[in-house]
């Protein structure tokens, strides 16, 4: 079935330049155009669209305000913003409404990858409700203590990057926003960023603290009672996983590119957990105690009774925020990476045997047990040798954690 592509710009000028770029994928998609943000909403109003791109500066309703009105009127509607100049105010604004941000002028490789992959991920999620939930997402709960402690730090008039960068790195929630906003195409970067303190030296110290003060991406965690459920434990495993991957990396490969891609990636592995406890308390819970009462590994709880993973809830998340493919990969595959082609060593590797081998250290014998390294998956890779020295490797991090 064609993908349906909304474009929204006041410039009839710019509608048809992207009309004659776009006319070879006529066959793929069907498109359609609109010069203000009240005729796209009547069109949104009539038909479903898979994709909505629109500018940000507009008279009478902008970009911002639009996008607002398809996340709550449509939100399984990806939205993706395509402008040209603003100030930093204005790209702040879009950062809680935009899933993905793209900056005039355009080439066509960059703006058909970035609906494609879209749409690509779009397809991942079979359930429209779920589809809906995670696509209306504009912040993600963080640990309180943490953000209180981020928060004293950025109201400081000798705030340090450097503190804020190590901060950010310890939340799940943190790290993928900043991520998404540095890899946005407002900040014009050569590559993509996947290191969350690295994300936080190129945003800078005004940009972050617009970010967490005045456009109020980050929600404090309420705590509520979910049987099983510890955002904290999450948050220590999500870290000591990523921290591992990273140890793991670094044995077996000299790419830096890697290397920056698996603290990240193991970092936010579990982030379609946290999605699925802060939106679905009571389904999450019933799906706990199923998994603990059957002596199910989570991810068969939840496909059993959500119909779907937290790994491919993460997955969809991060991908429609425009986070790396690794880390996107990792969080998709890291349960059963066979499902990714892959001919070497990569983070998708590294995330899947350290999270494996952080439950073996890090959680109760029952839980372990029922985790095992994909010895086929590492007999494709040649790597099923290197196992005990990973393991040595989490027991060494282990022993360290118990130590401080």
């Amino acid at each position: 079935m064609k993908k349906r592509i909304l474009f929204v710009d006041d410039d009839p000028n710019v509608l048809e330049a992207l009309r004659r770029m776009l006319y070879p994928l006529r066959r793929e998609w069907d498109m359609a155009f609109a010069t203000s943000a009240k005729e796209a909403l009547g069109m949104l109003a009539k038909s479903t669209f898979d994709v909505t791109v629109t500018d940000l500066r507009m008279p009478e309703m902008d970009g911002v305000e639009f996008l607002t009105e398809v996340r709550q009127r449509y939100p399984d509607t990806i939205r993706i913003t395509l402008s040209g100049q603003v100030d930093r105010a204005a790209s702040l604004r879009s950062v809680g409404t935009a899933h993905q941000f793209l900056a005039k002028p355009c080439d066509s490789e960059s703006l058909l990858n970035a609906i494609a992959r879209a749409c690509t991920l779009r397809d991942l999620l079979r359930d429209d409700a779920l589809k809906g939930m995670v696509s209306r997402m504009s912040s993600l709960p963080v640990l309180p203590e943490l953000y209180l402690e981020l928060v004293e730090e950025l109201r400081s008039p000798e705030a340090s990057l450097q503190t804020i960068g190590r901060l950010m790195s310890q939340d799940v929630a943190m790290t993928a926003k900043v991520l998404q906003l540095v890899n946005s195409a407002f900040f014009g970067l050569p590559r993509q960023v996947s290191n969350p303190v690295q994300a936080v030296n190129l945003l800078g110290l005004e940009t972050v603290r617009a970010l967490v003060l005045s456009v109020h991406v980050f929600s404090q965690w309420d705590e509520f009672e979910i049987e099983g459920f510890c955002v904290r434990a999450l948050e220590n495993h999500s870290l000591a996983t990523g921290l591992l991957a990273k140890r793991i990396a670094a044995e077996e490969t000299s790419a830096d590119s890697i290397r920056d891609d698996v603290l990240a990636a193991g970092l936010l592995h579990d982030i379609g957990k946290l999605v699925l406890a802060a939106n679905l308390p009571t389904q999450y819970g019933q799906v706990l105690i199923t998994a603990r009462d059957q002596k199910l590994p989570i991810e068969h709880a939840e496909r059993q009774l959500l119909g779907t993973t937290h790994a491919e809830v993460g997955a969809y998340l991060l991908g429609l925020w425009g986070l790396p493919d690794a880390v996107v990969e990792a969080a998709a595959f890291h349960h059963e990476p066979q499902l990714c082609p892959a001919s070497r060593f990569c983070a998708l590797t590294a995330v899947h045997v350290a999270d494996v081998l952080e439950h073996e250290t890090g959680t109760p014998p029952d839980e372990a047990r029922a985790r095992q390294i994909d010895t086929a998956y590492l007999d494709q890779l040649g790597l099923t040798g290197r196992v005990n020295t990973w393991r040595q490797l989490a027991q060494n991090l282990a022993s360290q954690r118990a130590d401080t």
